[in-house]
Parts: C-alpha cells; structure tokens; sequence
C-alpha cells in the first residue's frame, strides 16, 4: 500500500503542474511533509517512534501514539483493543529500557513521576515502579528478559507485522487500486510469455517427429540423404560446369556453404554418372562409356582425355568422399536428436556454438526444482529461483552494486565513473544517472533517509546526492594527501558515516596485462563524519601504522565496526569509544570483502589468498571456519578478448552476501552468482544453486531480503547486471 499511496503521490504532482494548480501543490507539499502517518510507511512510523525514544521525548511519544490511536487503531473492532493496550504497553518498556541502558536516571524517573496516575492502576505496572531504585536491573529476574536484544527486536517486528496487517486490511480508495490492476496485468503477462514458449515448444516437437516420419517412412531408402547439397553432388556439379576449365562455377557454391562443406583441392575432369549414382557411390561401366561416346568434344587439342590412372583416382577420391559424407550425416542425425525439441525448427540455419551456449541455460532452470537425495531421502532446496532480469544500461565494468535498505531501488557504479540508480518493482527502469567530472570509486546508501546517496571519488572528495530530487546536496573534503575514497559506511542511526581514504596508488580498480602491480599496502586513513553538520568527527588511530582500509562494515545498532585492511588485519572498533577493540592478522595478502554474521558473534571475511575464513570476535584471532575458495570468487578478475586483450579488475565491491537468515551466502563465480549453506569448516561449503546468467566473471554481489521474495544481484565486468528473484523454501 505505501509504494501505491508513493506513486499515486507523484501522480497527482504531476497532475497539478499540469493543470497549473500551483498553490495547490504547495499546500500537497506540506501537508505530506506534515504527515504523521508517513504516507502508510510502516518502516518511517517506526523510525518516527525510535526517534523519539532516543531524544527522550516523552510528551512526544505519547502525542504520537495518542494520534495513531484515534486515527488507525480506534478503526478497529473490540477484539483487537487488548492487542494495541499490549503494544503500548511494551511501548512505554521499550523507552524505560532505553533510559537505563544509556544510563539517564532522571528521564526514568521522570516518566514515572508523569504516568503514575495513568499506570498505577494497571497490575501489569506494579512491580516496574521499583526498577529505578534497583542498582542492577539487567540483572534482576524479573527484568533481565526486558534488557535482552531478543525481546526488543521481538517488539519492533509484532509492532510492524500489526501495522502493516492494519494498513493492508484498511479500506482504500479507489485511486490506489490502479497498482494491483498494474500487477495484474504484468501477471497476465507474463503467464501468456510461458504459454507462448510452451506452444513455441510442442511446435517444434510435433514439427520434429513429422520430418522425422517423412524423412524414415515415406521416402525410398536410397534418397533418404537427399536433404541438403552435400560433397559428392558438389563434385558432380563442379565437374559437369568445369569441362573447359574456364568458368570457376564452384567458388560460386562454396561462397554459399560453410567451410567445413567445402572440398578442398581443385576437382580434375573425369567420367560423369547419374546424381542417384553419385550419391550412393555407384560406378557403372557401361554408363560410362555411353556418356563417354555421346560427350562430343569441341576440339581434340583443346581438351586432353584422361587417363586410365586418372579415373582410378577419381573412384577412389569418390568412394573416400561417399564415407566422410555417410559418416557427417550419421553425426549430424544424432546430435539433433540430443538437441531439446525448442531449436529444432532452427537446426539447419543456426550456429553450433549458439545452440550450445543454449544448453548451461536449459541446466540452470531445471536446478531450480531440483530435488537431490541425501541417504536415501529426498530433500528440497531451500531457494527455488522464481525470475532473472537483466540491467544493461552500464558499458564497462562494474565496480559496486548496492541495494537500498528499503529493497526498492539499486545504486551501479562503473569503471567509468558513472553511477545508475534504478528500480525493479514493478518494471525495471533508471531513475537517475550521475556523471562526475572526478572518477568515482565507492558509494553507500545513508540509511536515514534511504534516498541519499554517498559518492567517493579519486580526488579526496565525498559528494551527498539526493536520488529523488536529482541533485547533489553536499561535496565534502575529505584529504588532499589521501584522495582515492575505498571504502564508505554508514551508521544505521543516519547521523554518521565512515570514510577509508588512500594515498594514490599504481594500481588502479582496472589494469591491462602488462602493468606493473604494487604489492606493498598503501598508506591510508580512516574518518569519521557527521552527516548533519557535514564535519569531520575525529580519526580513528590504525596500527600498526597508517594504511588502506578496502570494506568497512557497521553491525546491527551502530556499536561495532569492523575494517579489513591491504595488509592483512582486520581491526574492530568500538564506535562508542571511539577506539580500536580488536585487531588481528587474517590473511596473507589484502582483505577484500568483511561482514559480520548474522549472530554479530563472529566476523566473516575474503582474503587475496583466496580463504573465505569465519572469525570469533570474542576470542582474537581464533578461526571458527575456514573454506577455500577459487579465483573467479575472490579475484582478481580477469576477462580475455580477442588479440591477447585481457583486462584484469581487483576486487572493489562486495564479494559475498548473506540470506536473510544468515544460513547461506552468495559468491562471485565466472558465470554468475553461487549460492551456498555454510556448514562446519570440516564439511566445507555446500553448493545449493547456480544462478548463472553471464558471460563474463562476476565482481560483486548483494542480497536483498527486505521483500517477501529474496532478490540478488550479480554485477559482471561486461556491465551487466542480473536480477535473480528467490523463493524461499521453508522446511
């Protein structure tokens, strides 16, 4: 409902202006920026609700519940009061909670000290008016559950499901049903496509076995290989139009054949048979003298006869070609006959290798519902892919791809600097393009508001764009000393990011064969900015000694972030210190890619020594897992072309994401996209799907599970991009 309320939203904009109903927008304008609803967001109403813990704003908490109360929750029937008094209730808990937690005494006894005429009355209330007098409350029985991670997130996701179950069940209007009839309509089809393609299929089937019938049963066995113009009716020809030796009539059929058709040498003149002679191999003796005699040569000094030995060759030249031409048919029968029935109808005009680049294809979507037999039992995949688009508007290679928080729009960075912001839902289409006189090598989405974008360019420089409005808000420098912008993070409160400048380097994100690399890590520093001041904050120390952070990652709240270094180390840093917590030697070489996991327990993370190691973060340095992976995972990434041409691209982006569940992760292949379930460093990394879909190496990844549908991202050094739609399959 709130990518309808959006669109229809843009709609009526547009509407206005076109009518010129100026005055009329503006009061639209600021009645949507007065919205406490949000436009039916359920994630903004949410957001509006922690904002306002996190300020302390009690007034404003109960304003905002009191609003939502009369307008959506009084709605309801009376059966679901007990639900809303439930979630305002552990509303209020939430906010008590967060006041301890920050260690704000005076805000927890202000909050008793205004609702106690409100909750002294209620039974559920009577045990929480001691919680300020309590010097260790975490640690008390009855409220330790209230201070764990489980029951806050608990609370936040019923809080959502209920609104979002309201909103959907809620009346609409009938201008808003336009987005189910547009997704209809696209379901409509897209059913007809398959219904097409079945048809197209069964067509071709019935079209095979009818020539097959025809060429088998209906035809004499003596001119059943009469189906195309083949060597030995080549030679009859050529030898019948090259008596005289003047008129060059076979380079006129072999400009028509392929190569591999061709007879090669010049054919001498000899004796002619019939065309059924020729083509069985029959030599008739008598024939050949009556053909013979009644071939009147034009001039005896002109024309030479052949010899005896000359015909001899001829036969054994026939009889040699008569079996190559026997034996090309009976290949050539039994691989249309292993070819699937849908390149049937095309098999005498198409190209040996299209047919099988076809083949990995046909492979792919019968792995969707394939179901494997582990002893003796049969268990299904857990993803079953549903769709696979294609975004072709890049024309070099891909160096990041990101997907939003909200799962509704992707940011593409190329080669060439130029960054495409697109949606797919409901149809596949750009919403802006960016070009920047400076190369750009990084970007992130802000995560408050989703809208913003953070670019990192080559010359020390971070630009704040505004996707909606299409215009950049701020240009912030960052360091003249440090100008190549690897790697950008931002907090999941919104208030700040985290900047990885680098000193220049040889080695650039693309590189020709040829080109001298540098191995030895660059010197480099890591920032933190204040997305509202747009001020740096402070710089986080690095030891041992300055050097170049390639991927940052922020856990869940903000706390912890955790760097992987060109030389090897992954460093923790405690964000509400400030300070570095941990650091350790992970790999031998740089790190390319680090995550946490979805426990936020341990640290993955892909190294150039091609290791894709799981580490504990409780105990430094200690491998939980560790799984070997291949160089079309890791990288660097190569592309061959014509000439010798190769193009080498070391790892910029993300190579590996998680599932929404953490139990599986996806890499970069040569072909596309490989999912695995992560098992025990002893059963290694179990294949579960192949996306596939390219043809080129793959160089970054993402995985989006905001939608009910999983949808994944395979960028590939071609510039195009694959948009895989997932099904979960739940045990």
């Amino acid at each position: 409902m709130a990518s309808a309320v959006e669109r229809t939203d843009d709609l009526v904009r547009e509407y206005l202006i076109y009518r010129g109903f100026t005055s009329t927008l503006k009061h639209l304008d600021s009645e949507i920026k007065a919205d406490k609803e949000k436009g039916f967001r359920v994630d903004k109403i949410i957001d509006q609700l922690q904002h306002l813990i996190q300020s302390y704003d009690l007034t404003g908490l109960k304003e905002y519940w009191t609003y939502l109360d009369r307008r959506l929750f009084s709605r309801l029937e009376d059966v679901y009061r007990p639900t809303v008094n439930k979630l305002r209730t552990s509303l209020y808990r939430f906010y008590i909670i967060h006041t301890v937690q920050m260690k704000n005494p005076e805000k927890t006894q202000e909050f008793f000290l205004k609702q106690v005429l409100e909750l002294q009355a209620q039974p559920e209330w009577r045990d929480w008016f001691a919680l300020p007098f309590i010097p260790a409350p975490e640690q008390n029985p009855s409220f330790s559950p209230y201070f764990s991670r489980q029951w806050a997130d608990t609370f936040l996701v019923s809080l959502h499901n209920f609104l979002s179950v309201l909103f959907q069940s809620s009346p609409q209007p009938v201008l808003l049903s336009f987005d189910s009839e547009v997704q209809r309509i696209t379901s409509v089809q897209e059913e007809s496509e398959q219904l097409r393609q079945q048809l197209f299929a069964l067509h071709g089937e019935s079209r095979l076995k009818k020539d097959e019938e025809m060429v088998h049963h209906k035809l004499p066995p003596y001119v059943q290989h009469m189906d195309r113009l083949g060597d030995t009716e080549l030679d009859l020809v050529s030898s019948q139009r090259n008596v005289n030796m003047t008129t060059p009539s076979r380079n006129f059929f072999s400009t028509f054949l392929p190569q591999g058709r061709r007879t090669p040498g010049k054919m001498a003149p000899g004796p002619q048979s019939s065309p059924t002679q020729a083509s069985l191999g029959r030599k008739d003796p008598a024939a050949t003298a009556q053909s013979a005699k009644a071939k009147d040569p034009p001039s005896a000094k002109d024309l030479k006869m052949p010899t005896v030995s000359t015909v001899t060759v001829d036969l054994a030249t026939g009889h040699s070609r008569q079996r190559r031409h026997h034996d090309h048919e009976k290949e050539r029968k039994e691989l249309l006959s292993k070819l699937p029935p849908q390149s049937s109808e095309k098999k005498n005009d198409s190209d040996p290798d299209t047919q099988t680049e076809a083949l990995p294809d046909q492979t792919d979507s019968t792995n969707q519902t394939r179901v494997c037999d582990v002893g003796g039992a049969s268990v299904e995949q857990p993803f079953i892919k549903l769709s696979q688009e294609e975004y072709i508007e890049h024309h070099s290679s891909i160096m990041h791809c990101r997907v939003d928080c909200s799962g509704r729009r992707v940011a593409s960075l190329d080669v060439d600097g130029v960054v495409k912001v697109w949606a797919f839902n409901p149809i596949m289409q750009t919403k802006a393009t960016i070009m920047s006189k400076s190369p750009l090598l990084s970007l992130e989405w802000a995560a408050k508001p989703n809208r913003l974008l953070l670019l990192g360019s080559g010359v020390g420089t971070v630009k704040l764009y505004d996707t909606d409005a299409k215009k950049s808000l701020y240009e912030m420098t960052i360091d003249d000393i440090h100008p190549r912008i690897l790697s950008l993070a931002c907090s999941p409160s919104g208030t700040s990011f985290v900047c990885s400048a680098a000193a220049p380097a040889a080695q650039s994100g693309v590189v020709m064969e040829g080109e001298a690399q540098v191995s030895a890590p660059v010197s480099g520093q890591l920032l933190l900015w204040d997305t509202k001041t747009v001020k740096q904050q402070l710089q986080f120390a690095l030891e041992p000694g300055p050097v170049a952070i390639n991927c940052t990652a922020f856990n869940h709240n903000g706390n912890l972030l955790v760097t992987g270094a060109a030389d090897g180390m992954i460093r923790l840093f405690d964000m509400q210190r400030y300070e570095s917590a941990l650091s350790w030697k992970a790999h031998d070489g740089e790190v390319y890619s680090v995550e946490f996991s979805y426990d936020e327990n341990t640290v993955f993370s892909i190294g150039e020594d091609g290791k894709f190691v799981q580490w504990n973060i409780h105990r430094c340095g200690v491998k939980q897992s560790e799984y070997s992976l291949s160089q079309d995972a890791v990288g660097p990434f190569v592309l061959s072309g014509y000439s010798g041409y190769k193009q080498v691209q070391v790892p910029r982006g993300r190579l590996f994401a998680f599932d929404s569940e953490g139990q599986h992760v996806l890499t970069c292949s040569s072909n596309g996209g490989n999912i695995y379930r992560l098992n025990k460093a002893d059963a290694g990394l179990e294949s579960v799907l192949s996306l596939g879909g390219h043809k080129a190496p793959v160089v970054t990844v993402d995985w989006c599970s905001a939608m009910d549908c999983g949808t994944c991202l395979t960028a590939s050094m071609d510039g195009k991009i694959k948009l895989s739609t997932l099904l979960a399959q739940k045990p």
